[in-house]
């Protein structure tokens, strides 16, 4: 880490020998300071063992700021529910990227910046003839973005400032086309190219939904639903796929290489996949009537069933955003006027047994962001299957944002966690014939 010592130490003495450390304490601005581990095992010849890396912060950021138990989320000291409310994703993008809100003039120049990078290579679209047709979006995501490396030689070279921009520029506005075209593929319609007259949500909406044949247009109301659903998944700090970026990014890898990676590893369940995981788990309980055997299963310590889109490994209150999705939520609804959806009938039910069982509140299982954007997008007719390249259109520009910051750190090291061996200690090879 590179942040300053705050002049306090924490000392450290190995019961029955006399070895100690004294470990200095780093200070956050905000949230608690953590003990500098790196001189530990040259003075006592341990390191340390944390599976998941849960209590280690393996680097110093001035990007995302979270306080699970108060429920807190800043990007750069902005409150994540004003950022929702009055922002939009382009301006939170620059805000991620740059450390602050833009002007007038830096806002225009950006959009416009991200405006002329959203058409792909020509000869990308053939990358989507090598896929089948039931080829799972996020799949055509990591091929086709870890491929720009290939299209694009003018923006890899990462200690170049101008190169790290264009790549920015790239990574965040080709996303939804590269997304919205792995959605075209998979139902066999037209590509849709991007159209630089909409702003950046209504432009995703019109290339998943508009076909060649008639004009579509894009409905304000799920534009800004849309746009605020990739607020709140812009960033979320040191989560495992922005780990994973920065891991990638620490070797010197090009930022396409890098943001694959991190598409890889936002696919998977337990991270980008949870609001698919709420609707699967909605059709399984399929009916109203059933929630209350579903729920007392969910009770019952001896059962493996699971209450998906409650709680949240970070947040031990609240989560932030789903308080602003919940609203976003009931707004879509509304303006769609659906009615009679049994998956959301199911929903709503079981969000208000939820808030009101004491064995929910007292847990605090509060319904947490993926519950209430998985039952979004499926009204506004979004597929499960995209739900997650959904997500990874938005948390690209935290990731570029994260990577940007860490190749600019001049204290930036390749990442090379430890281990605790426990395999077998050293032994003597035995030849083929003498091995009983």
């Amino acid at each position: 880490m590179s942040g300053s010592n705050s002049g306090v130490t924490v000392t450290l003495t190995m019961d029955g020998m006399e070895r100690t450390a004294r470990l200095p304490l780093i200070p956050g601005t905000i949230g608690p300071s953590v003990a500098d581990i790196r001189k530990m095992y040259g003075e006592l010849g341990i390191f340390t063992f944390d599976p998941g890396y849960g209590g280690t912060a393996a680097c110093d950021s001035k990007i995302t700021y979270i306080d699970g138990d108060e429920g807190v989320l800043l990007h750069r000291g902005y409150p994540i529910e004003e950022l929702a409310e009055h922002s939009t994703f382009l301006e939170v993008a620059y805000l991620l990227l740059n450390g602050d809100l833009p002007n007038a003039a830096e806002n225009e120049e950006f959009h416009e910046g991200v405006t002329r990078h959203t058409m792909l290579h020509e000869q990308l679209r053939s990358f989507f003839n090598g896929f089948r047709r039931d080829a799972h979006p996020m799949a055509v995501l990591c091929g086709v973005v870890g491929a720009m490396s290939a299209f694009y030689h003018d923006s890899l070279d990462i200690n170049d400032e101008n190169h790290r921009r264009i790549s920015a520029f790239r990574l965040i506005a080709k996303l939804p086309t590269i997304a919205a075209w792995a959605y075209k593929y998979s139902i066999g319609q037209p590509f849709i190219y991007p159209r630089n007259d909409l702003g950046y949500a209504e432009n995703f909406l019109h290339m998943l939904n508009a076909v060649p044949a008639e004009p579509y247009h894009v409905n304000p109301i799920l534009a800004r639903a849309m746009d605020r659903i990739l607020i709140l998944h812009a960033d979320h700090e040191q989560n495992a796929s922005t780990s994973t970026v920065r891991l990638a990014g620490s070797t010197g890898a090009n930022p396409f290489a890098c943001i694959a990676a991190g598409i890889a590893s936002l696919w998977g369940p337990a991270h980008g996949g949870a609001n698919e995981a709420v609707l699967k788990m909605l059709a399984e309980i399929g009916h109203v009537s059933h929630i209350p055997d579903f729920i007392e299963k969910v009770k019952d310590k001896h059962s493996s069933v699971r209450l998906m889109g409650f709680g949240h490994r970070v947040y031990k209150n609240y989560d932030p955003r789903a308080k602003i999705m919940q609203r976003t939520c009931h707004e879509v609804l509304g303006e769609l006027g659906i009615k009679g959806d049994p998956l959301l009938d199911l929903a709503a039910e079981l969000e208000k047994i939820a808030l009101h069982d004491e064995y929910f509140v007292s847990r605090k299982l509060y319904p947490n962001v993926d519950f209430y954007s998985g039952i979004i997008l499926k009204a506004m007719g979004i597929p499960t299957s995209m739900f997650t390249a959904l997500f990874a259109v938005a948390r690209t520009v935290g990731w570029i944002s994260q990577w940007k910051e860490m190749i600019e750190d001049p204290a930036q090291r390749i990442g090379r966690p430890r281990q605790v061996y426990t395999g077998s200690p050293r032994r003597g090879f035995v030849p083929i014939e003498a091995r009983g």
